[in-house]
């Protein structure tokens, strides 16, 4: 029976409604809530578009076994027996305020549910393969709308895609400076073919389980960087992916050196992933294909960029491991897209060596030899000590000071150094 409903002109109402904002929940983040859930009841509630009021109905369950996203409820368990209880908790505050489901659209006791256009199950989150169907199914865009509505369909399901970002960039290219009519590029056309493909080959996201350690995987590129989160399951253990980060870099990011591309997708990950990583149980492993990474925590010497970053990493526990870029994939394949030819991609140490472990030269020292004809050394002057005449002391104190090894001292630390 088709379903009629009431269509009313509320603008003059809306014009003088009191405004009461009320943010809906981040997707991602309420389906990180399922791990370990292996039972699933989908409800759809009839005319209950109020999010805050359903909030404040379930307000007990909420996160402990019950997800709700304005009118669609999630009720999830981990065994068949918790789960019966938890629905007729559910039915049993619906029946109590008076809130009542659409049955056609309902879906009890599950292994696999439809939810959100996802597909959930005790393995993780995948693809709508209908949707999946319609993308790869999706003629070339002719005109600036279609293209509109071709990225916006794509992009909901862009955290499956590897390198979503940099894969669509020359697709996202085509709509700068609001064109009226598509000028395709041979990019563009190549770009539009990758994309489909990606969808056909997208894995399941596992719901990340903080009982297990975490890796990160990251990798940079001239024009982009990516990462991946995986946790290791099963005998022996092979990494799964929970997630998939990746975004262009802004201009001043592209003129980075190698090794500061390959950090700044370190931080990138981590703020990314931090409601995962900052407090995990076990400490996490990063992989990197630079090798000079590994050796981050020791630096003695940072700029003012790179002692911010510091700064950011101490709230975390890991270590930096270096694997080749042959065996890195999967974060590899995240930013190197649009890679050009005219990047060198020559080693390049994160920090410089003068500025790790700096060899102390005394230019001054043949000088003040040479002084102590006009001015011997006082009496008083210790053997192993070099006496500074007058005329060259302020020359020595701002050597010191300025030393590239030093470190920019106070007044206290450049009279230690220059005792020495």
């Amino acid at each position: 029976m088709e379903a009629f409903g009431r269509a009313s002109i509320t603008g003059g109402l809306n014009a003088i409604t009191p405004w009461y904002p009320y943010p809906l929940p981040l997707v991602p983040a309420a389906l990180e809530q399922l791990r370990g859930a292996r039972v699933f009841t989908k409800l759809d509630l009839r005319s209950a578009y109020n999010l805050a009021l359903i909030n404040e109905v379930f307000r007990a369950l909420l996160g402990r076994g019950v997800i709700v996203y304005i009118d669609d409820i999630l009720v999830y368990s981990t065994s068949m027996e918790e789960h019966v209880l938890q629905v007729r908790e559910v039915f049993a505050r619906l029946q109590q305020h008076h809130l009542y489901v659409k049955l056609e659209k309902c879906e009890f006791h599950r292994s696999m549910v439809m939810f959100l256009g996802y597909v959930i199950s005790h393995q993780g989150v995948e693809m709508d393969m209908v949707k999946v169907r319609v993308v790869t199914e999706w003629p070339a865009p002719s005109m600036v709308r279609e293209l509109q509505r071709f990225l916006g369909f794509a992009n909901f399901y862009r955290r499956f895609i590897w390198n979503y970002s940099s894969v669509a960039g020359p697709l996202t290219s085509l709509l700068r400076g609001k064109p009226k009519k598509l000028s395709w590029t041979d990019q563009a056309r190549t770009a539009f073919l990758q994309l489909k493909e990606h969808f056909t080959t997208a894995p399941i996201l596992r719901h990340p389980d903080p009982e297990l350690p975490f890796v990160v995987e990251v990798d940079a590129s001239c024009s982009g960087l990516g990462a991946v989160l995986s946790q290791r399951h099963g005998e022996p253990g092979k990494l799964h992916p929970c997630a998939f980060y990746s975004r262009k870099l802004t201009v001043a990011e592209g003129n980075y050196d190698v090794g500061n591309r390959e950090l700044l997708a370190i931080k990138a990950a981590l703020e990314e992933w931090c409601h995962w990583l900052e407090g995990a149980r076990h400490p996490f492993q990063v992989l990197t294909d630079h090798r000079n990474l590994e050796y981050l925590r020791g630096a003695k010497r940072l700029n003012p960029r790179q002692a911010r970053w510091a700064i950011f990493f101490t709230r975390f526990v890991f270590t930096v491991t270096y694997r080749p870029g042959s065996k890195n994939g999967k974060a590899d394949a995240l930013s190197r897209h649009f890679e050009t030819a005219n990047d060198p991609g020559k080693p390049e140490l994160i920090l410089p060596a003068t500025a790790i472990l700096a060899p102390v030269q005394w230019d001054l020292m043949e000088e003040i030899r040479r002084a102590h004809t006009d001015e011997p050394p006082l009496a008083s002057c210790p053997p192993d000590r070099t006496f500074v005449p007058q005329l060259f002391r302020q020359q020595v104190m701002q050597w010191v000071h300025e030393a590239p090894s030093s470190g920019h001292p106070g007044i206290h630390r450049s009279m230690q150094l220059t005792r020495r």
